[in-house]
């Protein structure tokens, strides 16, 4: 950017007027308004819905949010400075000096939030764990991903984090989510038996989703042997219901069919 560039865009800058400021501030109110109400009205809406549906209508709240304010930006633009090639090359390098010097890493999340939304590595409703936070993604912003872990608490995660870190996705954008039960049994037992068992007491989950694959994962430890129920919940909200439902009847099945479970001796502490 050249020093007539910039010399153009501070006379464009001087001439503005009264009703261009107004326009101006009416125009960011009302895009303000707008995305709160796409922010309130959408997920409102995908609440009634179930399963991909669901997902798919939370997902579009970030891109009508961004479609927005680029929207806004565009108009308040253009009652900046007079929409010439030259005035557009003066301001979008002032903003790209001012982002670069000013906040680095701030623009490299907003720069990361547009990847996202391009990859969708999450989308609202998604599972996520991302440097060693899991929980649901409730809200997707220009710079953060907000996330509710099932403690309840609420994470907001800079999309910075698409560079340099591992994203595991539960259930990437679909109502199928595996879930887990451990089971560690005495060694001297009948495999065949504890397998039918366990099998069984995932089918008779109220909370299983029938039509996808129920497996029993068995594994010999020093200990005992590790069995592990690998199923799918109804909805990705239930998976801790689903794992605490399989655990209590897995362990009670298990008890009545007279099997042991593994003990591991407890370590004395040792003294310094």
């Amino acid at each position: 950017m050249n020093d007539d560039s910039i010399h153009r865009l501070a006379m464009n800058l001087s001439h503005l007027g009264q009703t261009a400021l107004v326009q101006m501030l009416l125009i960011a109110v009302t895009v303000w308004l707008l995305i709160s109400l796409i922010q309130r009205l959408v997920p409102a809406l995908a609440s009634r819905l179930s399963g991909r549906h669901r997902l798919h209508a939370l997902a579009l709240v970030p891109v009508l949010r961004l479609l927005a304010i680029a929207a806004a930006f565009l108009l308040i633009l253009q009652r900046i400075v007079e929409p010439t090639f030259e005035n557009l090359v003066g301001v979008l390098g002032a903003l790209g000096l001012a982002l670069g010097f000013a906040a680095k890493d701030y623009a490299s999340s907003l720069i990361a939030g547009i990847v996202a939304l391009y990859e969708l590595p999450y989308r609202p409703g998604d599972w996520i764990e991302v440097d060693g936070i899991y929980g649901e993604v409730r809200t997707i912003g220009m710079r953060t991903v907000e996330i509710v872990t099932p403690e309840d608490t609420v994470a907001h995660i800079p999309h910075l984090k698409l560079w340099n870190q591992a994203i595991l996705n539960a259930n990437d954008g679909s109502q199928y989510l595996q879930c887990e039960a451990d089971f560690y049994l005495h060694p001297h037992h009948d495999a065949a038996q504890v397998h039918r068992i366990l099998h069984d007491v995932a089918l008779t989950s109220p909370l299983l989703q029938i039509d996808r694959s129920i497996n029993v994962i068995v594994r010999e430890k020093p200990f005992g042997t590790h069995y592990r129920i690998k199923a799918y919940p109804l909805d990705p909200r239930q998976q801790f219901a689903f794992v605490t439902d399989l655990t209590v009847r897995g362990k009670a099945a298990l008890r009545d069919a007279g099997m042991a479970l593994a003990s591991v001796p407890a370590i004395a502490e040792q003294s310094p």
